[in-house]
């Protein structure tokens, strides 16, 4: 399962992702791709997102059983403390 959040970037990119992902809700991408259309897609999201924040969710297999991404201006920042993923909120 991939996941990707996005804030404030450009409409285009939002319908480029479209093709490939369901867009439940405003700015959130919910789809199977394989792991190199997925890599794909995020590198396209990170070079077109200009000042916007881009989070990726996705299944992999580790403890929490899945990994985040994030790129861009958002209000929390992804760290990775001890192999375990977090949130942290300034």
């Amino acid at each position: 399962m991939v996941i990707f959040v996005l804030q404030n970037v450009p409409t285009s990119l939002r319908g480029e992702l479209s093709r490939w992902m369901l867009e439940p809700r405003a700015g959130v991408f919910v789809g199977k791709p394989s792991a190199m259309v997925r890599d794909r897609l995020w590198s396209m999201v990170k070079q077109k997102s200009r000042e916007g924040g881009c989070l990726l969710i996705h299944s992999t297999d580790n403890e929490q059983g899945f990994r985040m991404e994030a790129h861009g201006d958002t209000s929390r920042s992804v760290r990775d403390f001890e192999g375990l993923t977090l949130v942290q909120i300034p």
